[in-house]
Order: C-alpha cells, then sequence, then structure tokens
C-alpha cells in the first residue's frame, strides 16, 4: 500500500513516538523510511549600526551546533528504521517554515505518506502558537498520519 513514508521530527518525545509508528507502518508495508529534521535559519543578530563582528563566528557555531543536534535527532530514526528492518534515509534541512520544507520533501523523495507528530494544542494556544501539522495537512496532497 504505502512504498514511502516521510517522518519529520524535532527530537521530542512526541516526535519520538511517531517516529517509532513510521518505523512499524513501514516494515508491515515493506516500504522505505525518510527521517527529516528541519531547523530554522542562521538570522545575525542586528545592531543599531548591522551585523556585529562575531557574526561569522556566530553563524560557524550555530551551524555546528545544529549538525551535531541533527545528527542526534536523526541517528533515532535509524535505529528505529534498524530494529524495525526497513530501509532508511535521513535528511536535514534549513528553513524558516517548516512546514513548507516537509510538504517539500514528501515531494522531492515522491514519499507517499507522511508520519508525523502533533502538540494537539486547541483554542486560542493553537492559533497563536501555530501548528505546523496543520500546515502541512493544509498544504499537501499526501495523505498525512497524525500521531498524538
Amino acid at each position: 500500500m504505502f512504498k514511502h513514508i516521510l517522518v519529520p521530527t524535532d527530537g521530542s518525545n512526541l516526535s519520538t513516538g511517531a517516529v517509532k509508528t513510521a518505523a512499524r507502518l513501514a516494515s508491515t508495508f515493506s516500504a522505505q523510511l525518510t527521517g527529516l529534521h528541519v531547523v530554522p535559519s542562521y538570522n545575525a543578530p542586528m545592531y543599531e549600526e548591522g551585523a556585529g563582528p562575531l557574526t561569522k563566528v556566530a553563524a560557524r557555531e550555530y551551524k555546528k551546533a545544529v549538525q551535531k543536534r541533527a545528527n542526534a535527532v536523526l541517528e533515532r530514526v535509524k535505529k528505529e528504521a534498524d530494529y524495525a528492518r526497513v530501509r532508511c534515509q535521513t535528511k536535514f534541512v534549513t528553513s524558516d517554515t517548516p512546514w513548507a520544507a516537509i510538504v517539500e520533501a514528501a515531494k522531492d523523495n515522491k514519499c507517499d505518506l507522511i508520519v508525523m507528530a502533533s502538540h494537539g494544542r486547541r483554542g486560542l494556544a493553537g492559533l497563536l502558537i501555530g501548528s505546523e501539522t496543520n500546515k502541512v495537512l493544509t498544504h499537501t496532497r499526501t495523505p498525512v498520519l497524525v500521531c498524538r
């Protein structure tokens, strides 16, 4: 039924649950699994005179820290895939709109299912914070399984 499953993860406990679900589904359908971690772009601090003199150093440090975190988060996806005995690839992308990066990754990788977590915020909190999951649901034609 499904041949390629995308599982975006931020490394949270909720996301880890979605990763486990995605790995089990991939095993059930003999599908490939792609783990995706999206981080925001580096935005240099701005001062009255412009960017500070340490911007290049700060950008390098940010990139190094983000890469280390992405490796750790995506390693969990690989472990779940190994445990479920499914083929797995992982991707790390930088984007200030995670939902758009997820939709694009699903399309670029020809995924036929997205499995992702949702915090399930409702009411004012849901409106103010916004939901990446809701934005993915709104902007993709790929089926989405939401895990809570």
